[in-house]
This record gives structure tokens, C-alpha cells and sequence, in this order.
């Protein structure tokens, strides 16, 4: 019946179990819980996410954009000095409907100072496995270099030719992308070929992404990687984190490139976030973030394989 929650009052209770684990955990390890705005002015500029953009009468009908992440806001926050934070809000992304995907979601966010990508990822590690000890026992851990678990699942190095990229897409009878360049073939040799074999019932971290895959984080320069993570339970992706890039220069030439990259797939250009790029210029301190899907998290802790199971309404039941 279609008036009904899409997830049991038992996954609910659980759910909330979850959500005070989190709480307890920064509680104990000192960092702020704060807000930031759902509505902005500045959209994503990812050409990978698409945003979702009312007009907002109150605002002298002016076009906004639901956040896809509270990211930019809350490095603004850091900027202005607020130490270590974290955020749990509902999030927005147009396009994205299935077992694993909504167009609006529950994420975790958070920033510690003075922290690299490695020392995130520990804590990382910490705060899932204490969210699951919840409903089963303890998981390993471990850790790959983008590389390595290419040349381990793939059985290619990720710096190979375009050729040879297409090449093991077509070895294991993969369709080839639209767009063929040399990101998109990575992408999709790393979501159909490398996640699946990553190894079952472990915690999985990805680290040394390549630098044009950087996203938000800083270039290492002595490895000329990102310094950049994602972290895996059964090929389900659930945080993607970064030592933050703090060159204000270098990000705006990164948005910019975005906005050509969606102009030239027809995707819709946001106005850029100048804002943030601002706080950036003042001063943005050496730190490292990550965003946490919570429903992935939850439906992972209650065995589920789809995270309407764990939201109270979720959106693809009114459209069944």
C-alpha cells in the first residue's frame, strides 16, 4: 500500500542505533556537529552529478541549487576557523533511482584538522566497524593503491595506453562508453571489473587515485597522485574522502574545467560557488574530509540490498 514506510519499524530503530553510534563516536573523539544551508546559489559542477534547482520566490525568485553534498559549506566553516566538524543532512541528486541510489539521501560529512588522507582513513575504519558491530562481528580491513587492485582484479595498469584499457573492457565483455576518453574508460573499469572482485565481508579502501581523478583533493607531490580514498563493502562504494586542496587558484581553474567538460556534454553550468572560493583565499588549514552515504552504511548493517529498505519513504514507491 502506498501509504506505508518502505522500511520496517525494526530497520527504523536500527537506524536511529546508527545514528547515535556516529554521534557517540565524534562525542568521544571531539568534533562539532554543526548545519549548513540545504539551498545555495552555486550548483555541483561535477559532470558526474547533476543538481536539483528550484526557484525560490522569498529570494527574489531566484534560481537555487540543493546541495549534493555539504562539502563547500562546511570547508567555509573550517576557513573561519571552526575547528573539527561533522554533519549529518539529507542530500540531493537528480538522475539517480535504483537499489543503491535516490534523489535524496542521508550523508555523513566530516573534517579533521591538520589530518592526511591516511590518518582519515583509520578513523574511517573505526567509525564503519563500530556502526555494523551493531548487527555482526567484526570485519578486516584492507587497503589498495588504485594501482594495485588494477593490476590485482583487472590484471592492467591503470597508466596503460587508451588502447589497452579498451582492450580489457572488451576482454571481459564490457560495453564501451559513450565518451571513450581515458577517465571514462578508468571509471568504468574500476565500477565493472575492479569493485566486484574486491575481496567480500572486508572494509576496502582505494587510495593514490590518479590526478585527473582528484575531484576536491590535493595533487601529493611526491607521488603525483590525489591524495584521495574511497572505501568499499562488498562492491558498495560508502565514503569517498580527501586531504583537502587549499589553493584557491588551483581550484577555480579545476571548476572552470568542469564547466567546460558539462557545457560540451550538454549538461546544465552552474554559477560557481565564489563564496567558497573565497574562503579558500583567506586561508583554508591543512585538513582531510569525507562524505559517508548513511543509507549504504545502514543497509550494509541491517543486510539489505536496497536502501528503500532502510528509508522511512522512499521515493521510488510513490512510482511503483
Amino acid at each position: 500500500m502506498l501509504w506505508q514506510p518502505t522500511a520496517s519499524i525494526a530497520t527504523l530503530k536500527l537506524r536511529a542505533r546508527v545514528l547515535a553510534t556516529i554521534r557517540e563516536h565524534f562525542a568521544e573523539n571531539t568534533a562539532l556537529e554543526v548545519e549548513t544551508p540545504t539551498l545555495s546559489m552555486a550548483g555541483t559542477t561535477d559532470p558526474a552529478l547533476e543538481s536539483l534547482s528550484p526557484h525560490v520566490r522569498a529570494l527574489n525568485n531566484a534560481r537555487c541549487y540543493l546541495h549534493t553534498s555539504p562539502e563547500l559549506a562546511m570547508k567555509r566553516l573550517v576557513a573561519a576557523g571552526s575547528g573539527d566538524i561533522y554533519q549529518i543532512c539529507r542530500v540531493y541528486r537528480d538522475g539517480e533511482l535504483g537499489r543503491w541510489h535516490e534523489p535524496e539521501f542521508s550523508m555523513l560529512e566530516w573534517y579533521r584538522i591538520g589530518w592526511d588522507e591516511q590518518q582519515l582513513i583509520d578513523e574511517v575504519a573505526t567509525l564503519i566497524g563500530r556502526a555494523l558491530s551493531l548487527t555482526r562481528g567484526p570485519l578486516p580491513m584492507q587497503r589498495y593503491s588504485y594501482r594495485d587492485a588494477f593490476v590485482e582484479s583487472a590484471d592492467v595498469d591503470p597508466a596503460a595506453s587508451e588502447a589497452e584499457l579498451i582492450a580489457t573492457l572488451e576482454r571481459h565483455d564490457i560495453a564501451l562508453p559513450n565518451d571513450s576518453g581515458r577517465s571514462a574508460l578508468l571509471d568504468l573499469i574500476l565500477s565493472a571489473v575492479v569493485i566486484p572482485r574486491l575481496p567480500s565481508g572486508t572494509i576496502v579502501f582505494i587510495d593514490h587515485y590518479p590526478a585527473d581523478q582528484a575531484a576536491l583533493a590535493r595533487i601529493d607531490p611526491a607521488t603525483g597522485c590525489a591524495a584521495r580514498f574511497e572505501a568499499f563493502i562488498d562492491g558498495i562504494e560508502l565514503a569517498n574522502g580527501f586531504a583537502e586542496l587549499t589553493d584557491a587558484a588551483e581550484q577555480r581553474r579545476r571548476f572552470v574545467a568542469d564547466c567546460h567538460t558539462r557545457r560540451r556534454e550538454g549538461l546544465d553550468v552552474p554559477p560557481l560557488d565564489e563564496a567558497f572560493l573565497e574562503a579558500l583565499t583567506h586561508g583554508l588549514p591543512d585538513c582531510a574530509g569525507v562524505a559517508i552515504g548513511l543509507d549504504r552504511l545502514i543497509a550494509v548493517a541491517a543486510g539489505v540490498s536496497d536502501i528503500a529498505e532502510v528509508m522511512s519513504f522512499a521515493h521510488r514507491s510513490t512510482t511503483a
